[in-house]
């Protein structure tokens, strides 16, 4: 047999090989006779076929299995020869021997980068920083009240917040449309579930008022009849009803899951959860700045072969996340190919952190990994049950294993990296900045 490597690019090889026919019809005869003591047939007793009919009944199926079984045992050879990591299949590809006295073929395949781990120390790192006060609880249980809000009668004008009840009819050219006219519909002004134009319209109306007023559709509105479209509408306001905030007291306490209503003990619940959310939020920017610095002071080429599996790991989540949401997907076109530049990225990193795992030691030690799962379970009714729920599945513990070593790499880029602490504020934090 002979065998002869090329480069193809830096990741791609190719290796052309060959294996005598003559040890591919041995192993074919090896097989026939080992079928030949238990194959059964019409006729004869187990294991007492004529060689002969068992040869010609399953000498395809035998040739094809010696034939995959040599060439995977002559590219297993010169892969481990090479001293390389195939990443993704090898194609094999048969080439053209009439007349040849052997098998001869072509491999092709990628083998996974050589990762060198490049010095971070140039690099810049911002530290958000915050503290959680009593302004941040306050501003937290004021949006807790907002998600409480009842309604109550209010004899005077709608004003912005107010929920009013109306009758509408719309016209467009004098003839009403499709979708334009409700009775006794409710809304809140303000909340975003009319056209602002719409809700500004109702704005001073009592209860038992009229108006007609004309509206210009947007251009971009979903309903393409109605796009960029001027058309009237009368509008009949039958209930104004202001909104009312609970108050901060036992019972709104209760409705938190304080079973004794303990107000303190309920805004120390508040700012622990805060506190949790806010560390989580800080470590998730830092870490999206640490990804990208090893992305950028990584510059590998990485496997086709392995973005492809990614992307189609990827585009399968996407569609096991729509179905989570009551969706079909039997015919929604999910694309791998539309996850590419995430699957790149993806697989990027992780050869990255591998490297950086193996050389600097950063595997995740048992007590870390018990720190992880009981951070997670605080914020539960009863965290030894989310602890023994996390080491009752290894796959489970696997999760929190890996977590646990993202963070050991973070931490690793940010103690060597030029690190600044930047104060930020509790909305741009929590992504309700202006």
């Amino acid at each position: 047999m002979s065998n002869q490597e090329t480069v193809v690019s830096a990741l791609e090889r190719r290796i052309d090989m060959s294996v005598p026919l003559a040890e591919i019809d041995k192993d074919v005869d090896a097989r026939l006779k080992k079928m030949a003591r238990t194959v059964k047939m019409p006729g004869f007793r187990p294991g007492k076929v004529p060689f002969r009919m068992v040869a010609q009944t399953y000498g395809p199926q035998a040739r094809s299995e010696a034939i995959g079984a040599a060439v995977e045992r002559v590219l297993g050879e010169q892969i481990r020869a090479l001293n390389v990591r195939v990443a993704g299949y090898p194609n094999i590809e048969p080439k053209e021997a009439a007349g040849s006295e052997a098998l001869e073929f072509t491999a092709v395949f990628e083998v996974y980068p050589d990762v060198v781990i490049a010095d971070v120390s140039g690099q810049e790192v911002e530290r958000p920083q915050l503290e959680v006060t009593d302004a941040e609880v306050d501003k937290t249980l004021d949006v807790l009240r907002k998600q409480r809000t009842t309604f109550v009668q209010a004899e005077r004008a709608a004003q912005d917040g107010d929920r009013v009840v109306v009758d509408f009819t719309g016209r467009k050219d004098g003839v009403e449309f499709e979708g334009g006219k409700a009775t006794d519909f409710a809304f809140v002004i303000g909340g975003g579930q009319m056209l602002k134009d719409f809700e500004t319209a109702t704005l001073g109306l009592s209860a038992g008022e009229s108006k007609t007023f004309d509206m210009t559709f947007p251009a971009d509105y979903h309903a393409a009849n109605l796009a960029g479209q001027t058309v009237q509408f009368d509008v009949a306001v039958k209930k104004v009803e202001a909104p009312q905030l609970p108050e901060v007291d036992a019972e709104f306490a209760k409705s938190l899951g304080i079973a004794d209503g303990d107000v303190t003990k309920m805004r120390e619940e508040v700012k622990a959860n805060l506190e949790r959310e806010v560390k989580r939020r800080i470590q998730a920017k830092i870490k999206e700045r640490v990804m990208n610095v090893l992305i950028e002071t990584h510059p590998i080429e990485v496997p086709k072969a392995l973005v492809a599996q990614e992307s189609q790991t990827l585009a399968e989540n996407a569609k096991r996340d729509f179905e989570a949401r009551g969706m079909q997907t039997k015919d929604l076109p999910i694309d791998a190919s539309w996850f590419g530049e995430q699957a790149a990225r993806r697989v990027k990193l992780g050869l990255i952190m591998s490297e950086l795992v193996k050389s600097k030691e950063l595997f995740a030690k048992p007590e870390q990994i018990r720190a992880t799962i009981e951070d997670f379970a605080a914020s539960y009714e009863d965290p030894s049950e989310v602890v023994g729920w996390y080491y009752s599945q290894p796959q489970r513990l696997a999760q929190a294993e890996a977590l646990v070593i993202e963070d050991n790499v973070v931490e690793w880029v940010v103690s060597n990296a030029k690190t600044t602490d930047k104060a930020i504020s509790f909305d741009e934090l929590m992504g309700n900045a202006a």
